[in-house]
């Protein structure tokens, strides 16, 4: 009897098994099914490795194109101290009207054409400014200058100049806008001329 016993403790448990196995099996995919899921594995991986190549074209293309950014826009100090240059020659009062600083200021004005030449073979350009309505992405107001003559938010002057890489900004122009003069300001001038204009009267 304890024999028995010891050889099937549990008669449920042979029944237990055989389920288990028969859900296993149920379980099993087919070739077909597994043949998919191993398609569909490749697809994503292939299209993963496709983004990965993207990724590294775009960014090897950024590096040729953008790479020298950095010393671009060092290289733009050069031209704004060869204006300042000339600015403080030309209004030495020691040197005006000199045939120094004639020819002076022409060597640097060659300089600086060469300096922008070489900037432009290099896809560095100007930004225009001058008579240009304001535009945030490329200018930065600095001023606000009175002209009726423009419409407000013309850019009237340039205090430095801005420059673009391409299709990036190096550095912003920054510029003087007009403005309107405001009535006040208007009754004021117009007060002051008819004052001018008015005889003086005789003193005794």
């Amino acid at each position: 009897m304890e024999k028995e016993e010891n050889q099937n403790p549990n008669p449920n448990e042979t029944n237990e098994n055989k389920d288990s196995d028969n859900t296993l099996e149920n379980k099993d995919f087919k070739p077909e099914d597994k043949i998919k899921e191993l398609e569909d594995k490749l697809a994503r991986a292939y299209a993963e490795i496709e983004n990965q190549r993207r990724r590294f074209e775009k960014e090897k293309d950024e590096a040729f194109d953008y790479g020298g950014f950095s010393l671009a826009k060092e290289t733009l100090n050069l031209i704004d101290n060869l204006e300042r240059s000339k600015f403080a020659l030309e209004n030495d009062e020691k040197l005006k009207n000199s045939e120094t600083l004639k020819k002076t200021v022409e060597h640097l004005n060659v300089i600086q054409k060469d300096m922008i030449s070489i900037l432009k073979k290099n896809n560095i350009e100007e930004i225009k400014s001058i008579d240009q309505k304001l535009d945030p992405n490329l200018h930065q107001a600095m001023m606000e200058v009175e002209d009726n003559n423009k419409e407000p938010g013309t850019v009237v002057q340039e205090i430095q100049k801005g420059f673009m890489l391409k299709d990036r900004l190096l550095r912003p122009s920054l510029v003087a806008v007009s403005k309107k003069t405001s009535k006040k300001d208007e009754n004021l001038k117009q007060n002051q001329k008819s004052e001018e204009n008015q005889p003086k009267s005789n003193e005794n």
